[in-house]
């Protein structure tokens, strides 16, 4: 993990993976750990690295093989060979960078070795973990996006609904609109009636309260003047018995007495006279009460009408509030429904540009795969040729090699002629040699000789 973005795994976890995830049917079942440990088999790493970039890309591994015939290649059948392996090799090195492997050379393909090749299918193991793992979360998303419309739909349809419900509501059919003028009218006078008889109980009640603090008033005077009686009749029994004793003073409080009577009798009589009239003013007040008691009444079937209608409005006022959430909810909701129309609209245009790309690119490649086989099957009506001309020049080799040899026997047989004409002639050549050498040593005898005798 110090030189590594991810872990190293064992060598059992790691082919049990990809005999699960990426090879299939026989290729599975022969996929072992003999083929990694202690030295991995090249064609086995090979298969396994196409079969990976199947997984990836879709890319099929008989595509490995095609070459890119153009005009400027010669004898494109020689690159047939190297061409998967260099494919292979290219797309192998976009993947392990993905994978955050540090290098990767066609040793890694050709001839490798244990451990890098471990490191390698650890780090491609990995990330297929983790494009697995995306997937899956992306798939959630698009299943949560699919609820949250299906929950938009629903709620636009609620709204709408409601829409309808208040407007039902809150509109009053034609044939009604005339006795609704008529009770709106109606209930606008019968609340100034009301006002004003509300007044006018208050001005009556002001008035009983003052009358009740007068009667109060008188009915205190009275005590104060019985509680005067009952003391002068007690003077008067004091008197009584005191008559005897003193006659002068006796006449004084007689005519005191007199006076206090009188003022007494005035004070009862105006107090009847007021008491009556206070009696008069209740009986009118109990009248008034009376009717107060049927407004009263009438105000309270007002009150209960206007709580109805106090209900009413305020059930109106809270639907008007739902409505208004729901409005906002519905702007909220529309905006998202904007955004998503425009995140799916981006997404549909990039999908729309990667299918005509696709299409495009398949189109092209249709057209290449086409021309390729086309070239294919001139490779190998040329190569047919050649094959015909290769057995021609075989045939023609072989009769060259059987006249050759036919030659080679011939000239081995004039070889021994000529060696032995050679060797007969060489021994010739030396008995002449010598036969000269003897002659000429006879011949210089003889000029010695003739020398000496001249």
């Amino acid at each position: 993990m110090s030189e590594n973005t991810f872990p190293i795994y064992k060598v059992d976890a790691i082919v049990l993976f990809f005999r699960t995830e990426v090879l299939t049917a026989q290729e599975a079942k022969l996929f072992t750990k003999a083929d990694l440990l202690p030295s991995p088999k090249p064609e086995v790493v090979q298969r396994l690295y196409m079969r990976i970039l199947q997984v990836l890309y879709r890319f099929r591994p008989e595509c490995h093989n095609m070459v890119p015939l153009m005009e400027n290649i010669q004898n494109p059948a020689y690159h047939e060979v190297t061409t998967s392996i260099m494919r292979i090799y290219l797309l192998m090195r976009q993947v392990v960078a993905m994978c955050f492997v540090k290098e990767f050379s066609l040793n890694d393909l050709l001839a490798p070795k244990a451990k890098k090749t471990m490191s390698i299918l650890s780090g491609i193991m990995n990330f297929i973990y983790f494009r697995k793992m995306r997937m899956q979360i992306s798939q959630e998303h698009v299943a949560r996006f699919r609820v949250d419309m299906d929950r938009l739909q629903t709620c636009t349809r609620g709204i709408k609904e409601a829409e309808k419900k208040i407007e039902i509501l809150t509109t009053i059919p034609p044939e009604m609109q005339a006795e609704d003028r008529e009770l709106s009218a109606a209930l606008s006078a019968l609340q100034a009636t009301s006002t004003q008889e509300y007044q006018e109980a208050n001005v009556l009640n002001e008035t009983v309260a003052e009358w009740k603090t007068k009667i109060a008033e008188q009915t205190q005077k009275v005590a104060h003047t019985k509680v005067e009686v009952s003391t002068l009749k007690e003077e008067i029994i004091r008197l009584r018995s005191g008559v005897l004793e003193s006659p002068e003073d006796l006449k004084n409080l007689m005519e005191k007495m007199r006076e206090n009577l009188r003022v007494i009798k005035t004070s009862i009589k105006a107090a009847d006279v007021r008491l009556v009239e206070l009696q008069n003013t209740v009986q009118g007040l109990d009248q008034s009460g009376g009717e107060i008691q049927t407004m009263y009444g009438l105000l309270q079937d007002l009150q209960s009408a206007l709580g109805v209608s106090k209900q009413l409005n305020e059930e109106l006022q809270e639907l008007l509030a739902q409505n208004e959430k729901l409005k906002k909810q519905l702007k909220n909701l529309s905006t998202e429904e904007v955004q998503m129309k425009r995140a799916e609209g981006m997404k549909m245009d990039k999908a729309s540009k990667l299918y005509i790309r696709r299409q495009k690119h398949k189109e092209s490649k249709d057209l290449h795969v086409q021309d390729v086989l086309g070239q294919c099957d001139q490779v190998q009506q040329k190569r047919e040729e050649k094959a015909e001309q290769i057995q021609e020049i075989t045939r023609d080799t072989m009769r060259l090699r059987a006249k050759m040899q036919s030659l080679r026997e011939v000239c081995g047989q004039t070889t021994a002629k000529a060696q032995g004409l050679f060797d007969m002639i060489l021994a010739s050549l030396d008995n002449l040699h010598k036969g000269i050498e003897k002659r000429s040593a006879e011949v210089n005898v003889e000029l010695e000789n003739v020398a000496a005798i001249f």
